[in-house]
């Protein structure tokens, strides 16, 4: 009887003490196991490369990502090597068609601007695209409208720069392609959406297309 005090009090000790150490395992602090506990019931996030890709692109390859134009609210975006090119933010966005030009060898930007298709002067889209040098890589999104001012050297220079979808692209459809100058056979970079009333995302217009990948750096470059 007299030893019931005592064990009282160790077990007492005891169960003080453990408390403090599973309190100190689960608020954390120096020593704790709570980074360890954490990582099992926390999901590990996506690593994310270049332009948000899910795996990186081999060496002597650019990693890109585009988003054409949804409806004529939201404007496209262009990201090449972790650098946006062109993009609602950058404000050198516009109604029609988004192009950018790169270096195929750098991948450095020389030039992007917007041609409106709607309302604009398909001249001004012919002199940007008739000069260009054999290697240059040449990004297109889609904004609003991509096609009504287009005619058919538009159509055939696209056409020489590796895409099989320009000869069908009509008012409103949603449009993405990458090609280049001097290229052999069709793009694989390129999707196309119609604009049709029966299959249409938004009223009047086709949902926004995403286009990912690795493009091999070309030999040849102004």
């Amino acid at each position: 009887m007299r030893l019931a005090g005592p064990l009282r009090i160790v077990a007492l000790v005891v169960i003080v003490g453990l408390t403090w150490i599973i309190v100190s395992i689960f608020l954390g602090g120096p020593g704790s196991g709570f980074p360890r506990i954490q990582q099992l019931f926390t999901k590990p996030r996506a690593r994310k490369y270049k332009c948000g890709l899910p795996q990186p692109c081999p060496e002597e390859h650019l990693a890109f990502r585009m988003v054409s134009g949804a409806a004529n609210v939201i404007g496209p975006k262009i990201c090449l090597e972790d650098k946006m090119l062109m993009s609602s933010v950058k404000d050198n966005v516009g109604r029609g068609l988004n192009i950018a030009l790169v270096n195929g060898v750098s991948g450095e930007l020389i030039e992007a601007r917007a041609f409106d298709m709607w309302a604009g002067d398909v001249n001004d889209l012919l002199k940007f695209i008739r000069p260009l040098h054999e290697g240059t890589l040449v990004f297109v999104a889609s904004y609003d409208d991509p096609a009504t001012k287009m005619n058919e050297e538009t159509r055939k220079l696209f056409s020489d720069l590796g895409s099989k979808n320009v000869k069908d692209l009509a008012f409103r459809d949603s449009w993405v392609f990458v090609g280049a100058k001097g290229v052999q056979n069709k793009s694989p970079f390129e999707q196309h959406v119609k604009n049709s009333k029966h299959t249409n995302k938004y009223e009047g217009w086709p949902e926004a297309l995403e286009m990912e990948g690795c493009i091999p750096r070309r030999t040849m470059a102004s």
